[in-house]
């Protein structure tokens, strides 16, 4: 391990330094500067977000529950939170091809007292109330190097290198990155954080819990019909067009101004190759339940991202020397529930408690033990854990899923075990034991194409400079990914990142790093584990607003 700093970088000292602009870092920075001005030991803390805003690459369903946020910011309706389509309505459906099955909603799924959201709107009113308070906020930066003091201690992190070409070299415009130095360093970076994978893997973290699982959602808002609108309507649903051994599901908010959220969720741990998460989400709107709404609107965003979904027994352990993860990085979404901001938001505000009391009482290199001892004692942890074996349930398939579901849930029945969880790349069948999916074109009303949905996403990276998707062997996609798994990087992203295309009669794999929506399925669903995301030169990616 090579500690020795680079003499081209400026270094900036901080108490704190928090890598990511979402629910769970600006909490944890909130808090810390309210814990400062109660005190009046005044604490510096900064805030690091790749996106060109903070909001930018912030996206979800979003049904919130502002239990945490009561808690951190009880005056948020006074301050103007864009936290204001109540929740009037929830409907559950099993889907057959073209009907609808109305169930009951589970008691873990009723948004009775919850609010619709854009969370990329409540990240960035979140990060005013931060700056109010004195927290700096750097957006458009690439947290992209772990700093270690010589003793194996995180000394903080630094940021990319600007103005590099795709040669490698530097351009004109060339900058070099930023250190910034901590006495705590905040692993806020979201689901399968860049930076947060070399820390679990440094400190051995996982050493004690299940891998990590995820899926793939898949998000939309159109403009509707105002007769056809129900402004806080709530429906989800499970079943077509999903296969019976695959994990999915569905949502379908009505938010104001006559606008739905619309989204479909695939758990990454799916096993047919030829399966698409983005052709799953268009073929879902053709349902009738669900054309219903949105025929005649018009799609005005897209997005997609990766969510954390081995909740419980999938939880790492929480510090190290000198830092410590709170949020999806660790992993804390109640699937369920189909929510994580709240615990998002709680974690950041336990972190930023436990920090305080250790930088104003000891050394800036103690390991953060305070955080896990007040993390199993608050709501989150009974919470998870009271849930734990209802998504690795549906590993045995859709109906063992809803019935051990309903059994945890309705009947009260806990199982007295924990099930396990797996990695969800090795679940990944070989193309030969499956059957290819023929999925429709689209027609450009209800469903459309990769490229045409990542425009809307407003997504821009700038041309000349190094691929930020990084294969450790460049022989293995057609090797490997295609010969033995047809190419499945083709399917899961949903971006049209990828691509093998015959040049002289023979496949090449291309990867059109422009389009990259940062969703991070490939560095996940890779069967080779061979394909690394890495953050771009900073601001690039996806422009999220109302999402």
């Amino acid at each position: 391990m090579d500690t020795r700093p680079r003499t081209d970088r400026e270094s900036m000292e901080y108490d704190a330094v928090i890598i990511g602009g979402g629910p769970s870092g600006l909490a944890c920075a909130i808090r810390l500067k309210q814990l400062s001005e109660e005190s009046g030991q005044d604490l510096s803390v900064c805030v690091i977000e790749k996106g060109s805003e903070v909001g930018a690459h912030l996206l979800s369903g979003a049904a919130f529950e502002t239990r945490s946020l009561d808690e951190l910011i009880p005056d948020w309706k006074e301050r103007g939170a864009p936290v204001t389509c109540k929740a009037k309505e929830d409907r559950f459906y099993l889907l057959s091809e073209k009907k609808a099955f109305r169930l009951p909603t589970p008691p873990q799924m009723n948004n009775d007292g919850n609010y619709i959201i854009s969370l990329s709107n409540l990240g960035r009113w979140m990060a005013e109330q931060a700056e109010e308070l004195g927290v700096e906020i750097f957006a458009g930066f690439s947290a992209t190097e772990v700093l270690y003091h010589e003793d194996g201690r995180v000394k903080g992190i630094a940021t990319n290198d600007m103005g590099i070409g795709k040669d490698g070299e530097q351009t004109d415009l060339y900058e070099p990155g930023v250190e910034l130095h901590a006495k705590q360093t905040v692993f806020a970076e979201g689901c399968h954080g860049s930076l947060t994978k070399k820390i679990i893997n440094k400190f051995n973290l996982r050493q004690d819990s299940d891998p990590q699982t995820y899926a793939l959602g898949i998000k939309e808002v159109w403009e509707i019909d105002a007769k056809k609108h129900q402004e806080g309507l709530i429906i989800h649903t499970v079943g077509w067009p999903m296969d019976k051994k695959t994990y999915g599901g569905s949502w379908l908010y009505h938010q104001e101004h006559n606008q739905i959220s619309i989204g479909f969720v695939v758990g990454l741990d799916y096993e047919n190759p030829y399966l698409s998460p983005f052709e799953e989400m268009q073929r879902f709107k053709t349902h009738p339940e669900i054309k219903k709404y949105i025929e005649g609107g018009k799609r005005i965003s897209y997005g997609a991202k990766a969510l954390v979904e081995g909740g419980f027994q999938s939880i790492p352990k929480l510090t190290f020397p000198g830092g410590l993860l709170v949020g999806d990085a660790a992993g804390f979404i109640n699937v369920p529930k189909i929510k994580g901001n709240h615990t998002a938001i709680k974690t950041g505000m336990l972190a930023a408690e436990s920090i305080y009391e250790l930088i104003t009482s000891e050394s800036d290199g103690a390991e953060c033990l305070q955080y896990p001892e007040k993390l199993k004692a608050s709501w989150v942890w009974k919470e998870l854990y009271k849930v734990r074996n209802i998504r690795p349930g549906f590993q045995k398939g859709m109906w063992f899923g809803l019935a051990n579901a309903a059994f945890q849930t309705l009947g009260g029945w806990i199982i007295p075990f924990t099930l396990r969880n797996h990695a969800d790349y090795k679940e990944t069948g070989k193309a030969s034991k499956h059957i290819r999916i023929d999925y429709p074109k689209p027609d450009g009303v209800l469903t459309f194409d990769r490229l045409s949905s990542v425009y809307l996403s407003n997504t821009n990276h700038e041309e000349n400079q190094p691929s930020h998707l990084k294969l450790k062997d460049p022989d293995i996609p057609v090797m490997i990914d295609l010969k033995v798994y047809a190419g499945p990087s083709q399917r899961y992203c949903p971006a049209a990142v990828y691509e093998f295309m015959n040049i002289d009669s023979d496949p090449q794999f291309v990867i059109n790093a422009q389009n990259c929506i940062h969703c991070k399925t490939c560095d996940i669903k890779d069967p080779a584990q061979n394909i690394v995301w890495t953050p771009p030169q900073g601001g690039g990616g996806p422009n999220y607003s109302g999402m």
